[in-house]
């Protein structure tokens, strides 16, 4: 939030800095982020003076040039070559003297320097009004009054104005403070602690009155629950023109673009006040009468950015007597009915609209407006009609209106301030050092809470209105504690620090498996659990039916509970792709979230996505992409690591697989792993392969520690290895021959791999070539050429007879 430091001085005649008063805002919990030099006219004309043309004569080399003598009031005359057609003898001119900064259109600037043109010297410049950011012409040169003196700084002449803008990062309880005014009020309330006591100004309305009544606009508001209170008033006569320099200025410096004196006006109100306001033409209001209501789900509206939106019958409308909407009420206009320099005659509307409703309806529009920002955090229901009458009293001045009409006000139930018992001995407990009573008591009028009745256990408060956030003894210390400054609180120095042990199984596995897996060059992620409910219809094993939606979505692409992991490690995946990262290993453990008819249920995963090389590139290993059989790896060293061997494979079902496996233990399904599908992978703009592992840990972590670990000594005597190199048919598969090289060699075989495959050129149809090695070991001798032999024999028979292998 944008605050301005020439505006808070309208409420408080404080001569502080606006670095002291950026501290002393901070201290109060309105955070200065920044301050920001602002001017109305980029370099506030620095360097500019009023100059007396003494001489103008025809430029010798030049047909379009004039050479002028200028008096600048310092001495000596200076000679500047002018290229304007209305430049003259006697005229009081602006000039840029040699050093000057000007700027053009885009912001950039340019120093105006001592030089020759076409062989005759210039000191400076005479500027036109676009020159200088004071206009759009530059037909020629500015004339100035005649009366001005030569040497007076242009800056004095046009009134330049400095501000310094505070850039608030305002809480969301604090809609208090969310205006001009309401800064002010806090920053008076910090000034009081330091006994300095100033008064707070406000706009005065007692000029308010109704000129004649001649146009009486009617309201009706269908729902008080939506609409507790509505005021309006009718304004005749208006002439729509630019607004006067010192609201332009207001505006232009928390960055709010002008746009006419009936629209600044209304703006100014909000940002000084806090108030939103709307001001429609009246005579698009048919039957004289303006109807507070919902409609219809799906009603068309087209609203100031000339977009079409479909309304839910939730958002609360402006409408006239024939239901014909005007305003999405407390978020946005329409196009038809918002004010053009054509308007003479303006309807304007204060009120107070409920803050769940306009929250919702903002976001379900796209709609981050000014006046949605204030209504949906809670603004004054009894500043409703007082920011009226500033407002009308503005347009009836700076507009040229007259107020035809009464306020008319709908507020059927008038709001209390609420009552709070605050009770010293919890104040004294809840911050913990002994603030004294006299002091919480100045505190507490400087912040406008009464004190209703006094005890020596504590006192009975008022709290005022346009406090919604303060509605507990809690909240009244809190603002107790910030206006006495958390600086002055004590504390001690004294370190303390508490050693926590868990002994948890579930922490211990997880810890032992996330170390093993940074080991391996993977990074642990964790994502939202909120996300699209589109990415259920890329996978048919995902039911709709089965999401955990959100009541009060932040969005769209928060709606939903996950029911699978994949996607948002798919969004993380194409962050870092988008960003040049193209080999990475993640892993996370997380839940999913699904609704069957016997419940909720949350499932707990690890899951693991490999993309791109298996490992940075170096000058010692050579490139090689992460591949299936790579993950494959990773999953089977993981599982040793838990103790869970002698896995069952089997063809993985799930769609999100173009092709994978599924690891089970007996009939428990314990990963399902592969490469994703290029389908879902275009989903999110990634065109290179990703493989995703999914560990069911709710269901694995059960088994870990089940099972015994044996231990033996280490052998005593050399394995020996052997390979064979067989042909086979295709649909062979190595599990066939790991298989059966156990059967025919229980004691002694201790090892089968499969290290090459080669399908292709030299090889008969329907063929494929396997070299497989095996590991042969005695534990009690070393085995000698003869026994080896009888085993290799003894497995080629195996292989021949079974599968029909042939030794290459």
């Amino acid at each position: 939030m944008k605050i301005s430091y020439n505006w808070l001085q309208q409420f408080l005649q404080l001569d502080w800095s606006p670095e002291k008063i950026g501290e002393l805002l901070t201290d109060l919990g309105l955070e200065v982020e920044g301050i920001e030099l602002k001017e109305n006219i980029k370099g506030s004309l620095q360097g500019v003076v009023v100059g007396e043309v003494l001489t103008c004569a025809k430029h010798p080399n030049a047909d379009k040039l004039k050479i002028t003598t200028v008096n600048l009031g310092n001495g000596e005359p200076l000679q500047i070559v002018c290229g304007a057609p209305n430049v003259d003898a006697g005229q009081k001119v602006p000039v840029a003297t040699i050093g000057t900064i000007l700027y053009d259109k885009k912001g950039e600037g340019f120093k105006i320097k001592k030089g020759k043109i076409r062989g005759e010297e210039s000191h400076g410049m005479i500027c036109a009004e676009d020159e200088l950011g004071l206009g759009a012409s530059h037909d020629g040169i500015m004339i100035l009054n005649k009366e001005l003196v030569p040497g007076t700084p242009c800056a004095e002449v046009f009134k330049i104005e400095k501000d310094h803008v505070f850039e608030i990062g305002l809480t969301p309880n604090r809609a208090d403070a969310m205006s001009h005014y309401g800064v002010a009020r806090d920053l008076r309330a910090g000034l009081m602690q330091k006994d300095i006591n100033l008064e707070l100004i406000s706009p005065s309305v007692s000029d308010f009155h109704v000129d004649e009544r001649r146009l009486k606009i009617d309201i009706e508001v269908e729902n008080k629950e939506l609409i507790p209170r509505y005021c309006g008033i009718t304004i005749t006569d208006v002439e729509v023109k630019d607004s006067p320099e010192w609201i332009k200025n207001r505006l232009k410096a928390i960055g709010i673009a002008p746009k006419n004196n009936v629209v600044d006006i209304t703006n100014y109100v909000l940002h000084e006040l806090g108030q939103p306001l709307h001001a429609f033409d009246a005579s698009k209001i048919r039957g004289n009468k303006v109807v507070v209501k919902t409609l219809e789900e799906g009603t068309k509206f087209l609203t100031l950015d000339e977009v079409e939106r479909e309304l839910s019958s939730e958002d609360i409308m402006i409408c006239d007597a024939e239901d014909n909407p005007l305003c999405i009420g407390g978020v946005f206009g329409g196009l038809k009915s918002g004010v053009t320099e054509n308007t003479t005659t303006i309807f304007l509307e204060s009120a107070y609209f409920n803050p769940v409703v306009i929250r919702k309806t903002a976001k379900r529009h796209g709609l981050n407006t000014d006046a949605s920002f204030r209504f949906e955090r809670g603004i004054d229901i009894n500043q409703t009609k007082y920011a009226l009458k500033r407002a009308a009293l503005l347009i009836e001045e700076y507009a040229g209106g007259k107020l035809s009409s009464d306020i008319l006000d709908f507020f059927p139930e008038k709001v209390d301030d609420f009552e709070v018992f605050l009770s010293f001995d919890s104040v004294y407990k809840l911050i913990g050092q002994e603030i004294p009573k006299e002091t919480i008591k100045k505190i507490l009028a400087s912040l406008e809470i009464k004190i209703n009745s006094v005890t020596e256990a504590g006192l009975g408060l008022v709290i005022p209105s346009y406090r919604v956030d303060v509605q507990r003894e809690a909240d009244i210390i809190e603002e107790i504690l910030r206006v006495y400054g958390y600086n002055n609180i004590e504390f001690s120095h004294k370190l303390n620090a508490s050693i926590s042990f868990d002994d948890d199984k579930q922490v211990k596995v997880e810890n032992t498996i996330a170390n093993q897996l940074v080991a391996m060059g993977f990074n642990e992620t964790m994502s939202n659990s909120l996300t699209k409910e589109d990415y259920i219809e890329l996978s048919d094993d995902l039911n709709g039916n089965f999401n955990v939606e959100m009541l009060n979505p932040l969005s769209s692409d928060l709606k939903v509970m996950r029911q699978s992991l994949l996607f948002s490690g798919l969004e993380s995946i194409a962050y870092n792709i988008n960003r040049k990262n193209n080999s990475l290993k993640f892993f996370e453990f997380g839940k999913t979230y699904h609704k069957f008819e016997s419940g909720y249920e949350e499932q707990k995963h690890l899951t693991l996505f490999i993309t791109g090389n298996r490992a940075k590139d170096t000058w010692k290993l050579e490139n090689k992409l992460a591949d299936f059989f790579y993950l494959k790896g990773v999953i089977k060293s993981l599982f040793e690591r838990l103790g869970l061997t002698n896995l069952k494979t089997s063809p993985v079902k799930s769609d999100l697989f173009s092709e994978g496996l599924t690891l089970s233990l007996g009939k428990i399904k314990l990963v399902d792993f592969g490469v994703v599908k290029r389908s879902i992978l275009k989903e999110f703009s990634i065109k290179q392969e990703v493989i995703f592992a999914d560990i069911k840990w709710d269901v694995t972590l059960p088994l870990v520690g089940k099972k015994k670990i044996k231990v033996s000594d280490l052998p005593k005597f050399p394995a020996v290895k052997r390979d064979l190199a067989l042909l086979l048919d295709e649909k062979v598969e190595f599990k066939e021959l790991y298989n059966l090289s156990f059967q025919s060699e229980r004691k002694l075989l201790k090892e089968v791999d499969l290290f090459d495959v080669y399908e292709g050129k030299n090889l008969p149809e329907g063929k494929k070539s396997y070299a497989v090695s095996f590991v042969l070991q005695d534990e009690n001798k070393t085995l000698n050429d003869k026994q080896i032999d009888k085993i290799m024999q003894k497995l080629q028979q195996t292989f021949e007879k079974n599968v029909g292998a042939e030794l290459r």
